[in-house]
């Protein structure tokens, strides 16, 4: 139970001793401190007291705060999103231990529950419910139907087991984002089968314009721009209030506070209700994180200014990158930093491993499902990328 997971015990240590770290997704153009206080929040002064980090969370996304959890990351909250899904596709609702039977099991069926993830997709969310006892089945997003989400693939893949899909919105790592509408009929399918949609959306805010509601291009289900459907939270689309829906977000990734360890999950009462007990078995929030969270949100226009400004610089080079070496293949979607990328004549595995050996960390397309390709992520300031995507550059040439 709980094995290692290969990504995460492969890229521990290698971004902090890269030259040039093009491996990262977080936006993060500062160098780290050596304080309590981040150093893009320096000099930003506190709220005020009146508002929790859960109301904060709440007006972001327009949802009430018995709605709202917040969690140590978005690992955390992707894992309580999978327990509690799981537990209560199950028939466990009961907060109360007195409850189980007097065998000490509960009432759950000798069936295993069936969980839905994306492929590619991020290779945790599989791991981690597998580990929980899911029966874990594939959906897959081809690439040759550029990485788009389909609610018919999802609705094809559920078994009378389903109990959760799960999704990423920016999809990691080819870098669509999806419309609210697609989400919508997602969740649909999954509510109709009696289970949940979990949407991780740590990515969501990497959008060239805040407002944005996701790629339509070859898309039938986004025919339109979905302005009578469109939801946003932090300048990108969101799944949340949609039924049998659960979000998960982060302070990580769009701006680059990964040392606060502060996420969230966003979903129906009763599923939050569910999910905080749950959480009384893992470890709590760190206080001195959610004060600073507060400080950020409290600046979040501010902040988001800075970290947008840094992904469409970003998103500008890395299509420059792209479109100039006839010898990759691969989509940058708009306003998106990173991208999944394919070399004509060498594997994922290999141009990571000659990269690699000249300080430059890139990321095996092997984590994500796709062994011919690499992931390819800028998210540091311009001197760094800069000096990444001219070693990359020689990395290619000569393999």
């Amino acid at each position: 139970m709980f094995p290692a997971m290969p990504y995460l015990r492969w890229i521990d240590g290698r971004p902090a001793t890269a030259t040039y770290d093009l491996g990262s997704s977080d936006l993060r153009p500062d160098t780290p401190t050596d304080g309590v206080v981040p150093r893009p929040l320096a000099g930003y002064e506190d709220p005020p007291t009146d508002a929790s980090l859960r109301e904060q969370l709440a007006a972001a996304y327009g949802v009430t705060p018995e709605e709202v959890l917040v969690t140590a990351g978005a690992t955390h909250a992707n894992f309580l999103a999978e327990v509690t899904a799981l537990s209560l596709t199950d028939g466990d609702d009961s907060d109360d231990v007195s409850e189980t039977t007097a065998e000490g099991a509960d009432s759950s069926t000798d069936s295993e529950p069936q969980v839905l993830v994306e492929k590619p997709g991020y290779q945790p969310l599989t791991a981690t419910a597998a580990s929980l006892g899911a029966n874990v089945n594939r959906f897959l997003r081809p690439p040759d139907d550029d990485y788009r989400l389909s609610p018919t693939r999802v609705e094809n893949a559920v078994t009378d087991e389903f109990a959760l899909v799960t999704v990423t919105n920016r999809h990691n790592p080819s870098g669509r984002l999806t419309t609210r509408e697609t989400l919508t009929a997602v969740a649909r399918v999954a509510a109709d089968a009696g289970g949940f949609l979990l949407v991780d959306e740590v990515y969501a805010p990497y959008v060239g314009t805040a407002g944005t509601t996701g790629d339509t291009a070859g898309d039938p289900q986004s025919a339109t721009d979905g302005t009578a459907t469109a939801r946003t939270a932090f300048g990108g689309v969101t799944a949340a209030g949609l039924p049998n829906t659960v979000t998960t977000g982060s302070l990580t990734k769009f701006y680059g506070l990964g040392g606060l360890r502060i996420g969230w999950l966003i979903a129906p009462t009763r599923f939050v209700a569910r999910a905080r007990t749950v959480a009384t078995h893992v470890p709590a929030v760190a206080e001195p994180s959610r004060v600073l969270a507060r400080r950020a949100l409290h600046h979040e226009e501010r902040l988001a200014e800075r970290q947008r400004a840094l992904l469409a610089e970003n998103h500008d080079r890395l299509s420059s990158f792209v479109a100039d070496r006839g010898d990759l293949s691969g989509t940058v979607h708009a306003g998106s930093s990173f991208a999944l990328l394919a070399h004509e004549s060498a594997d994922g595995d290999t141009v990571a491993e000659r990269a690699w050996d000249e300080g430059l960390l890139v990321v095996p397309g092997r984590f994500f499902d796709r062994t011919e390709s690499f992931r390819l992520s800028l998210g540091r300031d311009a001197e760094e990328v800069a000096g990444g995507l001219r070693v990359l550059g020689d990395v290619l040439d000569a393999v």
